[in-house]
């Protein structure tokens, strides 16, 4: 009896075993580290400049690399105004020249001649004549873009500001 009450067998000597707080604590911590990183990141994200995530961004293209991706050329007597690229998905190309005016049909038509009149109504306000065109509407299949629109503004009786997009989709 006298060993019952010994220190030894009733455990006291005994080095104290580890508890469960320390894996609970372990396993608790796990998720709330993953929202956390993830709220980080879209804070990271909402907050960072759009160029930064792989907006389109134009940039200066050569006006014959621009129109010939439409299936075109600078007109005779045209002066170019600006030329962009702007390349991510997809690739567009603008031209924005100047012409005669009493030239551009004309233009159009050689340029485009499966393609429909161009017509008036467009839904830029200020264009008085405008086309679309994709491949299914007369556009070669031979040419890189996927679709082209092309408007004209009358600036006066002789000149024709015309805006050219040629794009893929």
């Amino acid at each position: 009896m006298a060993d019952a009450r010994d220190g030894a067998a009733t455990g006291r000597d005994r080095p104290r075993g580890r508890t469960r707080w320390g894996v609970f604590a372990a396993v608790a911590a796990v998720p709330v580290l993953v929202v956390g990183t993830l709220v980080v990141g879209l804070v990271a994200f909402v907050l960072t400049d759009a160029e930064d995530v792989g907006a389109y961004v134009a940039e200066k293209a050569d006006c014959g690399r621009a129109l010939a991706f439409g299936g075109a050329a600078l007109p005779e007597g045209a002066r170019t105004e600006s030329c962009t690229v702007a390349r991510g998905i997809d690739t567009g190309y603008t031209a924005v020249f100047r012409m005669p005016r009493a030239d551009v049909r004309g233009w159009l038509a050689g340029t485009y001649p499966a393609a429909p009149a161009p017509r008036s109504g467009c839904v830029d306000a200020d264009a008085d004549l405008c086309l679309d065109l994709g491949h299914s509407d007369a556009l070669p299949s031979d040419v890189d873009a996927h679709g082209v629109q092309v408007t004209g503004e009358h600036e006066d009786a002789r000149t024709a500001l015309v805006r050219f997009s040629a794009f893929t989709v």
